[in-house]
Formats: C-alpha cells, structure tokens, sequence
C-alpha cells in the first residue's frame, strides 16, 4: 500500500514540471537569504532528493513575505500522504496520546498557558501527540500555530532524517529529568555506556548495544508502548493480597477507584490516554515483545529473571506509597488536614499534587511521581543507581519524613 502511494505520489509531483519547480525555486531564493539553514537542511534531506519540496508540505497560498500566514503547519496527516503505515502505528502507540495524557491532568488548565500551549513546560514534549482540529485552530488563534506537528518531534525539521531518529539521543530531549529520566538511566547502564562506545568508534559497529529503539520500537514499529505504563498500576488485581491492597490505594489516589473499590469516571480518561493497562491480555502482549527483544541478546531464562526482579520493585514501592497515601487520608478523614474543595472523595489526589497547599501534601506527590518512577524505570532500564538510591532510598526517606510531619500535625491539632 505505501508503495503504491509513494508511486502515485510522486507520479503527481513530476508531471507538474516546470510549474512545481519554479514553485520550489522561488521558495528557495527567497528562504536563502532569510532562514538559509532550513534551505540547507531540506537539500541535505531525502524529500530534495525525491522531488518533494516545500508546497509538498506548507501548501501554495503562501506566495511572499506578507502572507506568511497562509503557509500549512504539517500535521502526521500530512506526513501520511507518503508515510501512511509509520503514521497509522504512531496513531496506536503512547506518544499519539501525549497531548490528551497532558490535558487530562486534573489541574493542567490552571498552569501558565506559556508552559502548557506555549510549548515552553510540558507541552515542549507532550506536543508529539495528536491534536483535534479546534486544538489546532485554538494554538494558530494563540500565536503563529507551531507545535501541531508530530513527526518532527524524533525527524527534526527540514531534514528530517530517519539516522538522526534512530539514534537514542532523539528521545533524550523529552525523556530526561524530574519524572521522564530514562535517558539518564539509559546512558548510565550498560546497554547505553555500550551504545555511546560505539558511536564513539570504541567497540565495533556489530557489536551488540541497544538503544531506546531497540527495545520500543521493534524493527521500526512506531506503535510505542509498554507493559506497564507510565503509572506502573494495571488491571487484574494481583493474587498477592497485601499486593493488591495496596494497588488499590494507589488507584484511589489516581482517583481511578472511589473509597469503597468502585470505578469512577476518571478510569475512562485514563483508558483514553492509555497510560495503564487495564486488561491482563494488553499487559501480557507488551511483556511478549520485551521478552523476544532482549532475547535476542540475553537468554530466556534471564531475561524473564530480571523482568521479575523488575516487577517485584513495583511491589515493594507500592507497599511504601500505599503507606504514605493512607496516613494522609487519615489526616483528611480526622479532620486534622484540611481536604481541598477539588478533590472528588476524602483521599488525596496524587494528579494535583503539584498544587497541593501542604508541605506534606506536596512531599506525597514527590514520592509518587519522581521517586516511585525511578524506582520502577530504575529496574527496567537496568540502571541499578536509579532503582536504589534515586528511587527505592528516597521513597523511604519521604515515607519518614510523612509520618513525622502527620505527628506533629496531629500534635498541634
């Protein structure tokens, strides 16, 4: 299908001849002398190459400098023309769902807009995802309307090169820091240091190193995704009872579960932004493929180990947020914090915790979203550092610090 698109396609490109080129040409003189470096770009690209130039993309309305605004911002539709089975597996996977997984935070809308539109806070990464036709129209009517592509987030433009994709250091920019730090923790393991080696000319080009898309992108899938999601909390409950117990504390603070176990209406947000599997066959499909790829360097045996050794440091930091979740909502529940008016039911909201007004409050959030984080992305991403003292020593340190600070609340009360 992509083939014969692509043939067609590009059948329609030629037979426009002289016309498209002049086209082409008057974009170049005048973007020469003005953005020379997109110019660059583009002749060092493989559209130049195969005859796809700027109106390909940016449309024909756009004829000089005083009309700039009549020139098409590229959408993963437009990329789809020549693309369409990359762009139909982006659709499937997670970073489709970035933008929606951004808006759906309970609070985003009360964050700066020059951080969240603006692109300048979360929404710099979460832009990758796919957007509705009023979002897209909502972000032109609030400036120039950058930020409604997709594809350029790993292809920078004008180049948009498929090496420069490849290469883990494309992820690097969104997935490093507070709560996203797997490129620290991939760059420092093993599997990265090896990596780095070879694109140093150290270790030999066949020698075995995976990178970020090795492991999730498997033979160029762009339908990215993994076995236990960004919250590390799935569906069925775990046989283990004090397991799921605390699974369902830490759904309640999700808001997923109300106080007496039940389904609220923010599950379907989150089956929406697919950010957790939900059903033991969606889990089981992305844990199949992790294993095929790392068996590929390591035996099966091994690698089911390690991937155990992984899921068993989720259990343990869900036993220690679970913890620190109930003595908070034992707070709320003996009225000696005050719960905040947003909040649905009497448990804290682990998805507004950025806002919350107490220092304890915010100490929960912390251990939530950055320590638990590296504590489970510590383990996967083979990064022992991570999983121990950025992630499992500092749970314990914040669940110490709640329990002191909840008896001096109570002390005062």
């Amino acid at each position: 299908m992509t083939t014969f698109k692509n043939v067609f396609f590009f059948m329609i490109v030629f037979s426009l001849g002289c016309s498209f080129a002049t086209m082409g040409q008057d974009c170049q003189e005048c973007h020469q002398k003005n953005t020379p470096f997109i110019v660059s770009d583009w002749q060092l690209s493989k559209h130049s190459q195969n005859g796809v130039d700027c109106s390909t993309c940016h449309g024909d309305s756009h004829q000089d400098a005083y009309d700039m605004a009549k020139a098409k911002i590229p959408t993963p539709e437009t990329c789809a023309q020549c693309h369409d089975d990359q762009v139909e597996q982006f659709k499937k996977g997670k970073h489709a769902f970035a933008w929606a997984a951004m808006k759906a935070m309970p609070t985003a809308h009360w964050q700066p807009m020059a951080l969240m539109d603006g692109m300048k806070g979360c929404g710099g990464c979460h832009k990758i995802g796919l957007k509705t036709e009023d979002e897209i129209k909502s972000l032109k009517q609030q400036g120039a309307g950058f930020g409604t592509a997709s594809c350029d987030a790993c292809h920078t433009r004008h180049l948009f090169s498929k090496k420069e994709a490849q290469q883990p250091q494309a992820c690097q920019t969104c997935h490093m820091g507070f709560d996203h730090p797997q490129w620290e923790m991939y760059s420092s393991s093993k599997h990265g240091v090896r990596y780095l080696l070879k694109q140093a000319g150290i270790l030999p080009e066949q020698a075995a190193a995976p990178t970020c898309q090795t492991c999730h992108m498997q033979q160029g899938n762009h339908e990215v995704r993994t076995a236990w999601g960004f919250l590390a909390v799935r569906l069925p409950m775990p046989e283990d009872k004090q397991w799921a117990a605390d699974r369902a504390t830490i759904l309640q603070g999700l808001g997923v579960l109300d106080p007496e176990g039940q389904p609220t209406a923010r599950l379907e947000v989150v089956k929406a932004a697919q950010v957790a599997r939900l059903t033991q066959e969606d889990w089981q499909k992305e844990r199949d493929k992790m294993e095929k790829t790392c068996n590929s360097c390591h035996s099966l045996n091994f690698v089911k180990a390690e991937l155990a050794k992984a899921d068993n440091m989720i259990k343990e930091a869900d036993h220690l947020m679970a913890k620190a979740l109930r003595i908070i909502a034992g707070l709320y529940q003996d009225g000696v914090l005050k719960k905040p008016e947003n909040y649905s039911h009497p448990f804290p909201d682990l998805l507004t915790f950025h806002d919350a007004p107490t220092v304890i409050e915010q100490k929960l959030f912390l251990m939530f979203l950055k320590h638990r984080m590296r504590t489970f992305q510590g383990a996967f991403h083979a990064n022992p550092d991570y999983a121990l003292w950025y992630g499992w020593s500092e749970m314990q340190r914040d669940l110490t610090e709640i329990t002191e600070m909840a008896e001096e609340l109570r002390a005062k009360n």
